[in-house]
């Protein structure tokens, strides 16, 4: 029977069951079949690839695997420094922007508290989250590897944790992201961006105490929210600084 030979690298491993990780896998090949086809077959999903060698040459999604080949896959992680990778997508270019599916929603967030551009609805279906991401160059985070299989999806990462703050720290790691960090610019309810507003524009909107206490402020350009430095201000700022620490710990 043909078959070629698999080797996925550094994080692509946890898209394995556990005892195929780190081991040659082998593949049958059923007629002509693409490289993309049989690396998701055998579990990890696009967008989470950076690079793929067949018998040590740079190949791209499209190669049609031959009987005998050897392939190695790499993620991000494993190809820094290696000089003839075939490129699989355009480069992201910053800023980059996202887009999280409904089981994301406290992720979403905390990137809006540290200034991303991060699009989340609880309502949104997986088509309507693909769909967003390939036509305004989002990344599509998710904890749904079938969703990034989906072959419009062109920019995504699988979130692998369930506790929202290391899920904040794995992303900024992943993307580099820690010096784009600008907190206090976006709405956390909206996405909205954020602009100083006059005290006497908003005065019939605040409650007495606040009213009296605080003269600066900021409101969401989109959906009126407004935002002021009370004791909730101090409590964000201890977050971000407890965040970037966690990051550069991690690096």
């Amino acid at each position: 029977m043909a078959q070629a030979f698999f080797r996925f690298f550094g994080e692509l491993n946890d898209f394995l069951p556990s005892v195929q990780r780190e081991q040659t896998l082998v593949a049958p090949l059923n007629g002509s079949v693409t490289v993309k086809h049989l690396i998701e077959s055998l579990g990890p999903p696009h967008p989470e690839i950076e690079a793929i060698f067949a018998n040590q040459e740079p190949v791209n999604f499209e190669y049609v695997v031959q009987s005998g080949d050897r392939v190695d896959v790499h993620p991000v992680s494993t190809v820094n420094g290696v000089v003839r990778v075939r490129p699989l997508r355009p480069p992201l270019t910053p800023p980059l922007r996202f887009v999280l599916d409904t089981h994301l929603g406290q992720l979403a967030t905390y990137l809006r508290l540290l200034g991303f551009d991060a699009l989340y609805r609880n309502d949104f279906d997986d088509a309507e989250l693909a769909q967003i991401s390939a036509t305004e160059t989002r990344v599509l985070l998710t904890r749904d590897r079938g969703l990034l299989k989906r072959k419009c999806v062109i920019y995504g990462y699988c979130v692998r944790v369930s506790e929202p703050r290391q899920q904040l720290v794995d992303l900024l790691r992943r993307y580099r992201l820690t010096a784009a960090i600008q907190p206090w610019r976006r709405c956390l309810r909206c996405n909205g961006l954020l602009r100083t507003t006059a005290k006497a524009a908003i005065l019939d909107q605040l409650e007495p105490k606040t009213r009296l206490f605080y003269d600066d402020f900021q409101q969401c350009d989109t959906c009126g929210q407004i935002y002021w430095q009370g004791s909730h201000h101090a409590r964000m700022e201890a977050f971000v600084t407890e965040i970037m620490a966690a990051v550069n710990c991690e690096l």
